[in-house]
């Protein structure tokens, strides 16, 4: 999958700026939920659900037919392509495999439900989406840089915005990062692979099955520098907001938000 947009220092007064809204955004959203724990509330609103129709062999498909894309689109362009060329074939095999797994379960029995993509819940989701956000934004950027000053962070998108800022490559990063990472990560990871975890684990160790697919969505970032270390707790938190609403939808807004933060702060440096 398409690795996350890489967090480095963006210009001292910025950064400041940035860093205070992040910390009164995290203290007011962990308030809540203390509140809503104090008071005996769900920290997380459940919603009704039924398990997933699919089974382990249609994890196994869809994973493998995403690897087989990639595979032969990396055969087409080649070694060492132009970083844009890069992002825009990361961009169709995310669409493709996201259209093909979508497709595939379809054909299998599911429905949009099924898939986490129902609708009507739409501010709900959203508000819970900022409120995700606001609770792991601080840490994890904060995280996301300490490490990066250990072990330098490199993906294309960094390469990519460092030398350039024009219209294409942005509205290119903008397309990768911010709306076909989000969509296609959170279909496989928290819908397709922890819906199937779900039926195999709920039962007897509930809230494995959120551990697991944090990691492998953590581990599919690998060789990226460290940033597999702060998306492994983003993962549990998308995971949670996914086991207990049966929606994906929150975890996509969360994911794209997280996501444009990312690159509002590489946009913040100047290029080069």
């Amino acid at each position: 999958m398409p690795a996350e947009p890489a967090v480095t220092a963006a210009p001292a007064a910025w950064l400041s700026w940035a860093a205070a809204v992040a910390i009164a955004a995290f203290l007011a959203a962990a308030a809540s939920l203390l509140t809503r724990a104090r008071r005996g509330q769900q920290l997380i609103e459940s919603r009704p659900q039924r398990p997933v129709p699919w089974q382990g062999g249609d994890v196994i498909l869809v994973a493998l037919a995403y690897l087989q894309i990639a595979l032969l689109a990396g055969a087409f362009l080649g070694s060492d392509p132009p970083t844009d060329q890069l992002l825009a074939a990361n961009l169709l095999i995310v669409a493709t495999a996201t259209a093909l797994a979508t497709a595939w379960l379809v054909g299998r029995g599911a429905t949009l439900a099924d898939l986490g993509l129902s609708g009507g819940r739409l501010r709900q989701d959203a508000a819970l989406a900022s409120l995700g956000l606001a609770l792991v934004l601080a840490p994890l950027l904060a995280m996301a840089a300490a490490l990066n000053a250990w072990v330098p962070y490199e993906h294309p998108v960094v390469e990519l915005l460092t030398g350039r800022r024009d219209p294409i490559a942005v509205g290119l990063v903008i397309a990768t990062a911010v709306v076909a990472a989000p969509i296609g990560e959170e279909l496989f990871f928290r819908r397709i692979l922890q819906g199937w975890l779900e039926k195999v684990f709920a039962d007897r160790r509930p809230g494995l099955e959120i551990m697991m697919s944090a990691a492998a969505f953590a581990l599919a970032h690998r060789g990226q520098g460290l940033a597999y270390l702060p998306l492994f707790p983003l993962g549990l938190v998308l995971g949670l907001i996914a086991g207990r609403t049966g929606s994906i939808v929150p975890c996509i807004l969360l994911h794209a938000m997280f996501n444009a933060v990312s690159v509002a702060l590489l946009l913040a440096e100047p290029a080069g």
